[in-house]
């Protein structure tokens, strides 16, 4: 197997993941999961593509992520890893899909406008 390139994004982080087979080694940013993604939570929504499918420590991780804070981030790369799941085994698709793991979350924010104070909050009203 040669490595799997695979691109997911969430609000405005972008990632790229790159597996290949290997001992579950998970880098991001070269700097080892733990480091990147401190909490429990975030290392767990990183995860868990692997978990559904089974596969812990079945495949080596490399990740270049940007943009947005750090939990945008981690779902971008759930996103890419379940994009790559699916593209090793299309049987990993019926276990991902009703997880909600291979959709592209659209919300993203809302430009301020002009002539308001932001999105949609407005400049005080004044009749006289």
């Amino acid at each position: 197997m040669d490595v799997i390139h695979k691109i997911g994004r969430r609000k405005t982080a972008v990632a790229r993941i790159y597996l290949s087979e290997g001992s579950g080694k998970i880098t991001v940013n070269k700097k080892d999961l733990e480091v990147y993604f401190p909490t429990a939570t975030l290392q767990y929504k990183v995860k868990q593509a692997f978990s559904l499918t089974n596969v812990e420590d079945v495949y080596d991780v490399t990740v270049n992520v940007f943009g947005g804070g750090i939990t945008g981030q981690a779902e971008a790369i759930r996103l890419a890893l379940s994009r790559a799941m699916c593209e090793i085994d299309p049987e990993h698709r019926l276990v991902l899909k009703p997880e909600g793991l291979l959709t592209r979350d659209p919300r993203m924010v809302e430009r301020k406008k002009f002539g308001q104070k932001k999105a949609r909050k407005k400049f005080q009203f004044s009749k006289r």
